[in-house]
Parts: structure tokens; sequence; C-alpha cells
């Protein structure tokens, strides 16, 4: 019977019979089945003393920071998106362990209390994950596919002239705050940002070589005017006694940025002014994100962030990763990955596949060594398929099963955020890496756990 007015409202909403519903269902329970997970993350955030963890009114308890640091991931959406879905969502309210009359939590408490899970604990349970994948029959590890992609850091494109005023303007308004807010006076300052601005686009929009110079010869004296009041405005901190305590926090920045931007002024100099070619190693390519490495790939496209190394399985759950610091090649990283795989499950898989860059006749002597059976490169580079595999067929097999490992890259790339890292610093770029892997991990589980129910009778 239809009515014209809902009479009453139900006191709690059931959670509806829907796909996305059951995964999350899922996912709760291999938490609930590995408490040990919760105590790795409260011992984190009692390090970190994340808000609510220590003392005062009742914050997220280590259950919740984890369950909503998933659900983050899953949906790869904003810390104010997840408030919103906190106070809304009847399913993440329920798999975050909301109570009917309980406040959801506001983006910086969500920021603070998930950002303080560290890359190591991240790490840790990834593997109580893998235990509960392979007590369920889900994935042995006898089967390896590797690869490396990129993840980038959020900044924008490098470039000398850019990254100088990055440096003017940064520093500038934080001696101009040590000014206001605590009465620092700098003799003979004066602001120098609307000059870099200028010269800075002029290098941009110069069409001929000898001007695109002459404006970087102006940049960089007004950036070392401002890289003069630094120093001036450190020295004076430290000396004068009558100033407010809390100032002396600013000294730290501001020696971090002028040590930056002094880098970004030698390299300037030497390739602009003397014509020589830096070295990648030796380029600083963001003065806020100081980690970034320079990746090329194949001389096709420069990306700017770090270099990951993953091992997938046949299951398509990811059983390593490794972030790397620095460009290291492919070939150099085929040993350590097989060793770690020997870490995970105690022993070495008995077939692996990996790229083309991988392949060298050294790291074939090598991996046989270590009794693994067939060893599979996507590009033989002079080596025989009989020589790596038991036969033709066994090798094709391994080389069309190692493309599985660019499909799951792919993935988590549209789906789980790895495209970019959002999160400031090195620590913070390994902790989202690590938990954009787990998150797919335990996708990856329900729905194998899921596949038998929904899967179509046969006719």
């Amino acid at each position: 019977m239809r009515e014209k007015h809902q009479k009453q409202m139900p006191l709690m909403a059931a959670l509806m019979d829907l796909d996305e519903v059951k995964q999350m269902q899922a996912i709760s329970e291999i938490v609930d089945a590995k408490p040990i997970i919760c105590d790795y993350v409260l011992q984190d955030l009692i390090r970190g003393k994340a808000k609510g963890s220590v003392k005062g009114a009742n914050g997220m308890t280590a259950e919740q920071v984890l369950r909503a640091a998933l659900v983050y991931r899953i949906h790869d959406c904003t810390y104010r998106s997840l408030a919103f879905h906190l106070e809304d969502s009847t399913l993440i309210r329920w798999f975050c362990r909301l109570g009917i009359a309980d406040k959801g939590f506001s983006k910086t408490t969500l920021n603070d209390n998930i950002k303080a899970i560290s890359a190591s604990t991240w790490q840790a349970i990834h593997t109580e994950i893998l235990e509960v994948a392979q007590q369920e029959g889900i994935e042995k590890g006898r089967e390896v596919r590797i690869d490396c992609t990129c993840v980038d850091t959020d900044i924008h494109p490098p470039s000398d002239s850019s990254l100088l005023w990055d440096g003017v303007r940064v520093i500038t308004r934080l001696i101009e705050s040590a000014r206001d807010d605590y009465g620092v006076r700098v003799p003979g300052f004066h602001n120098h940002t609307r000059v870099a601005k200028r010269r800075m686009l002029s290098i941009v929009n110069a069409k001929r070589k000898k001007a695109r110079k002459a404006a970087y010869r102006d940049l960089l004296k007004a950036t070392g005017k401002v890289l003069g009041y630094a120093q001036k405005t450190v020295d004076r901190i430290k000396d004068d006694l009558t100033l407010d305590p809390m100032v002396m926090g600013m000294v730290g920045l501001i020696d971090q940025y002028a040590e930056l931007t002094q880098k970004v002024v030698n390299q300037t100099d030497r390739r602009v002014m003397h014509g020589e070619k830096v070295p990648a190693s030796e380029k600083v390519v963001s003065i806020f994100e100081p980690h970034t490495d320079i990746i090329v790939k194949d001389r096709r496209e420069t990306l700017f962030g770090h270099k990951v190394c993953l091992a997938g399985g046949a299951s398509n759950l990811i059983l390593d990763c490794w972030v790397l610091d620095g460009n290291p090649a492919d070939s150099d990283l085929t040993v350590p990955m097989l060793d770690r795989q020997k870490q995970i499950y105690g022993r070495y898989p008995l077939k692996i596949s990996l790229d083309g860059g991988f392949a060298s006749k050294v790291n074939l002597a090598k991996a046989k060594s270590r009794q693994i059976k067939d060893v599979c490169f996507a590009k033989r580079r002079g080596l025989k398929e009989t020589d790596m595999c038991r036969s033709r067929y066994v090798y094709r097999r391994l080389r069309r099963f190692r493309a599985g490992i660019e499909a799951g890259i792919s993935w988590l790339k549209r789906s789980l955020g790895l495209t970019r890292c959002t999160w400031k610093g090195w620590r913070s770029f390994q902790s989202y890496v690590w938990s954009g892997v787990v998150a797919a991990n335990l996708l990856t589980i329900a729905r194998a756990k899921l596949k038998p129910l929904n899967a179509k009778p046969a006719t």
C-alpha cells in the first residue's frame, strides 16, 4: 500500500545487498581476523601523539584510524569528502565503527591520524594480509611477476626559473612573518618578489637565448640578495635574546629553504651561465619535495617522483613493494627482489617473470642458483628461451603471465591514487604507496572470497 508520507523513520537503516557492501564486509572480516594489525597502528599513534591518542577527550581508536585509512585509499577521496561520508554514509559509518549517536571526525583529525601510520606499519599489515591469503588458498607465492613503475610527487613541472622564483617568494614570506609577528628587524631588507616574478616570466617568454640569459642573470642577482636577507634574519634571531622564544621555530624553516635555494642557484649558474651539463643526481627539482628523483623512461619521457618495484602473484595480489630512493637500473633490482620473496614466504618462487629491463646473463645465473626452475625475461637480450625456461611453451606462457602486472599497476594508478602522491615528505611518500598496496590487496582478497558466491551457475 502506498502512503502519502513516511509515518516513522526506521531507527537504523539496514545495509543494502550490493557488491560494494559485500566487499566492505569481507574486508572488515579480514581486519577482525587479524587483531594484531590494530596493535601496530596503536603504537604509531602513541609514538606520533596523534590527536586524541594519549590525553584529553576520546579520539579515534586505532581500529577507526585503520578503517578510515582504508576507506580513504579504496575510494581515492579527499579528507573533506571522507569526513562527509563518515557523517552521511551508513556503510562507511558501519565500517569505521561509528555508532548511531557518534559524531564523525573533522578532516584535520583524519589527516593527522591517518598520516601518523608509518610505512613500516603498513608493511607489517601487508605481511599479515598475505598470511590470510595463503591460509585461504588465494595466493601461495609460487609464480611471481615483477615490474617497475614511477609514482609522481606533488610538484609543478620544474625549471630553474620557477625554482628560483619559489625560493624568493617563500623565503621573503618567512622573513616578513618574522618581522610582523615577532618584531625581527633586518637592516636593508627589501621585497624582491615582484622583480623576481617578472624575470621568471621574461625567461619563460624569451624567444632568444641572449634575452633569456640576461633575465637569468637578473633573477640570480635578486635571489642572491634574498639569500643574504635570510642569513641576516637567522643571525638576528639567534643574537637577540629579547625576542619571543617561539620565533626560534622559524630558524629551521628559513635555513631549510635557503639551503635548497642556494643549490638551485648553483645548478642554474652551472647550466645557464657556464653551459655545463648538471647530472640528475645533483639537481634539485623542488624546494617543497626535495626528495624527488628524476626518472627517465627509455628516453621517451621524464617523470618526477620515485621508482617503485612491484612483485605480483597469480591471484593479482601485490606480494612485495619496494619504494626506491634514486633511479637504479632494473637489472640491479633482480636479485634483491628475489631475496625479498624468500623473506616473505621463507622460500624462493618456482617461476618468475620479469620485464626486459631486468634481463642479463648474470641475473639468470643467480636466479637459477636459487633453485628457481623457470626464469622469463620479457626481452631475451641475447638469452635463449630454453636457457631461461624448460621449454619454449613455458617461456611464452610466463611471458603472457608477466603482462598481468601491467594491468595491476594500471589499476593501482587509476583507482587507488598511485599516479601521484599527495602527501608531503619522503616518509609520507612511502606510507602513501604502501597504504595503496594494502588497500588493493584487501580488495583483491575480498573479491576472491566473494567470487564463488557471485559466479553464475553453469547452463
